[in-house]
């Protein structure tokens, strides 16, 4: 395990679901205020966030969880779609006897808390999306993606492959240290959730429900990512009731990476407005 970025605050944990997932995640802060629930992008595990973890103030109670199928949470044969991951979220909250969070979600996972901001609106206190696509149902990109790659994967995944992956979908201003972390995390990804996750993701479709989104939501946006487009930011700008998008100049496909202490400060505000903001 790399050291880099192993934290002094956050406790490491499993917690096992009603419906008898276990999931690994890290938490920190006062577990009587409501939680930040961070969600990793496909692939990604909770120690994705460690860079958020270690610059979010420490009273802050934040949660970043590893969903099914990645990092050190269970792995079952199937259940890897958007809707899998919601019910998940939703378990995993009640697990831990958290009421309502604030969500954060990267990319993929994104849709992930859209989707429980969508069916559970009040456990849904505000929606932090990092790099949200609108959809990526016959997404190009992605679709070249699955058949080029994905869909020749085979256990084990070679980490050459995994490497050039996290590459390509982040930034040459990812600490070096970061990268090798995270990649050491995705190569614990079985390639049937690669398979089964990005599949999914192809047939995933929100836009008409956006408008009933009710939580205050911002979305976080770097000017230089070449998976979600500007133009993917403004759609959901006119969709979602309550929203605010910060564009960040000069940064890549993952914000939380490229600029931690400005992703952090941008995060704990909202929380923070969230709080004070009475229902």
């Amino acid at each position: 395990m790399c050291p880099f970025y192993d934290s002094a605050v956050a406790t490491i944990s499993k917690v096992k679901l009603q419906s008898g997932l276990t999931l690994s995640y890290a938490q920190q802060g006062d577990a009587r205020d409501v939680a930040l629930v961070l969600l990793p992008g496909p692939t990604d595990s909770w120690r994705s966030y460690q860079p958020v973890l270690d610059r979010l103030p420490p009273s802050m109670h934040t949660v970043a969880v590893s969903l099914r199928g990645h990092g050190d949470s269970d792995k079952p044969k199937i259940g890897y779609r958007v809707e899998d991951y919601a019910v998940d979220v939703v378990g995993f909250l009640d697990a831990l006897g958290i009421e309502r969070a604030v969500l954060g979600g990267h990319s993929g996972s994104s849709l992930v808390a859209r989707r429980v901001a969508l069916e559970h609106p009040d456990r849904v206190a505000g929606l932090v999306l990092e790099a949200s696509p609108t959809t990526l149902r016959g997404d190009a990109g992605l679709q070249e993606f699955v058949q080029s790659v994905v869909s020749g994967l085979e256990d084990p995944i070679s980490a050459d492959v995994v490497r050039s992956f996290v590459i390509d979908t982040s930034s040459d201003d990812v600490l070096p240290e970061l990268l090798d972390q995270v990649i050491e995390e995705v190569l614990k990804v079985p390639a049937r959730v690669w398979k089964q996750t990005f599949a999914a993701l192809l047939d995933y479709d929100d836009i008409a429900r956006l408008p009933r989104v009710a939580a205050p939501t911002l979305l976080v946006w770097g000017d230089v990512d070449a998976l979600v487009s500007r133009a993917m930011q403004d759609q959901l700008v006119r969709h979602i009731p309550t929203v605010r998008l910060l564009v960040y100049r000069g940064v890549g496909h993952t914000p939380r990476w490229d600029d931690p202490s400005r992703f952090s400060s941008d995060v704990a505000d909202f929380v923070t407005e969230q709080l004070r903001t009475p229902d």
